[in-house]
């Protein structure tokens, strides 16, 4: 590549677009279409959906933020409670209803500006319910690691965990000893070396594959055609809070991107535009059957590397994924993943998620000598990953991830001593 930068607005020769387009589309590949095989969605409708929510957002923004939306790892476990609560439909009202506070909040920022929200989210909130949403779903990615279903009864299997231990060690391979974009496709990396090995060693069923057309319809999940769409106050206590949690991801992307493009995009397009545009994109995805969205880091990765910040690019990687979702055997080939290769991935995925929980807080200097912040955080995680919840009534209870946000943000607000902390390096 050349070392020339490529702004926002410039073209990239057509050989050189389709190149960069790809390595944009593979370096979300694995953790887009991981998500919706952890939650029992279809792979190819969260490809689908990732594309159209990119070009949703590109156009929100004024073509003038060059961020892809992936799948969210923060709705896992919440995707898992609404699902269980009143089937896979719930989960889908649920998304469109997070997609909603989006735009409640991105008419808010309009109309007051964005420091309020800087200062309801500092990082000694943040930080340790990040924390939460990697530890607490820790557990099943150990479990798909080790454990198979034999006859009804989990059993551990060290033949699977070996393909566990493969997937895992390619994939912190890819990230400690590689530079480029080799290190930032450690999960797509990961997931195929696991593969190939779950295939040598006889774990893989390739049925799926043979019985599925070269191109193929995404199987959609629409409101009153596949569910009910029926709205339980215990549905928007799981979904809704999370929302606190990716608009600070939401935040904390846009600054990132910012500072490798040298443009402020809290001020222009501004973050009530960007955040419009990350809740359109959840929203059609929830309509569609998609799990919920949020910009990736990644593809920010991809940008830094590469000096092209083209959103012309970003618009290609959409396309592409768009496409492919139409491939049916690629998408019955996901299918056949060994769950054991989704768990050890996942250990290492759920394990950094934590981690940039920690990392926030030490790149924000908490400082934890404080009876105030050592309070806040110790309640937030113990809330979080103890599972500990609130049952009102029969037809509402918040528990968990949900219960965790809403209390760190409730103790922010009252506790004496609060200080000006932002997410933002500092508060113009």
């Amino acid at each position: 590549m050349s070392d020339k930068v490529l702004d926002i607005h410039e073209r990239p020769q057509a050989a050189k677009w389709l190149v960069l387009s790809l390595q944009h589309m593979f370096a979300m590949f694995g953790a887009t279409i991981l998500v919706p095989t952890l939650v029992d969605l279809s792979p190819a409708i969260a490809l689908l959906t990732s594309g159209i929510a990119t070009l949703v957002f590109v156009l929100v923004t004024r073509f003038q933020v060059p961020a892809y939306l992936g799948s969210s790892f923060a709705f896992i476990a919440p995707i898992i409670a609404a699902t269980n609560s009143g089937g896979i439909g719930s989960a889908m009202i649920g998304s469109m209803f997070v997609a909603l506070v989006y735009a409640l909040v991105s008419l808010i920022i309009w109309k007051t500006g964005y420091k309020w929200i800087m200062k309801i989210l500092p990082p000694v909130v943040v930080g340790p319910v990040i924390m939460v949403i990697g530890l607490g779903v820790a557990p099943t990615a150990v479990q798909m690691a080790s454990m198979i279903e034999v006859d009804g009864v989990q059993m551990y299997s060290l033949l699977h965990f070996s393909a566990a231990l493969v997937t895992l060690l390619t994939s912190i391979v890819c990230l400690m000893f590689f530079r480029g974009v080799i290190s930032l496709m450690p999960v797509l990396i990961g997931i195929v070396v696991g593969y190939l090995y779950s295939w040598q060693i006889g774990i893989i069923n390739f049925q799926p594959i043979k019985d599925a057309d070269f191109i193929q319809i995404p199987e959609f999940l629409i409101p009153g055609v596949d569910y009910e769409f029926v709205i339980t106050p215990t549905l928007l206590a799981i979904m809704v809070p999370i929302a606190i949690v990716t608009i600070s991801e939401h935040i904390g992307h846009q600054l990132v991107l910012g500072r490798v493009v040298e443009r402020d995009f809290i001020k222009n397009p501004g973050l009530n535009r960007s955040l419009l545009g990350d809740g359109l994109g959840t929203f059609i995805s929830g309509l569609l059957g998609g799990p919920p969205k949020t910009t990736y880091g990644e593809n920010i990765g991809v940008m830094a590397i590469t000096k092209v910040y083209s959103v012309y690019v970003i618009i290609g990687a959409a396309v592409f994924a768009i496409l492919f979702s139409f491939l049916g055997q690629v998408m019955a080939a996901i299918t056949t993943i060994p769950t054991a290769v989704l768990g050890g991935v996942s250990i290492l995925l759920f394990g950094i998620i934590a981690s940039s929980g920690l990392r926030m807080l030490v790149d924000h200097k908490v400082d934890f000598g404080e009876q105030r912040n050592l309070v806040i955080a110790s309640i937030i995680l113990v809330i979080g990953v103890g599972g500990a919840s609130v049952h009102i009534s029969e037809t509402f209870q918040v528990g968990g991830m949900a219960l965790a946000a809403i209390v760190g943000v409730v103790l922010n607000l009252v506790l004496p001593g609060r200080k000006n902390d932002s997410l933002m390096d500092e508060t113009e």
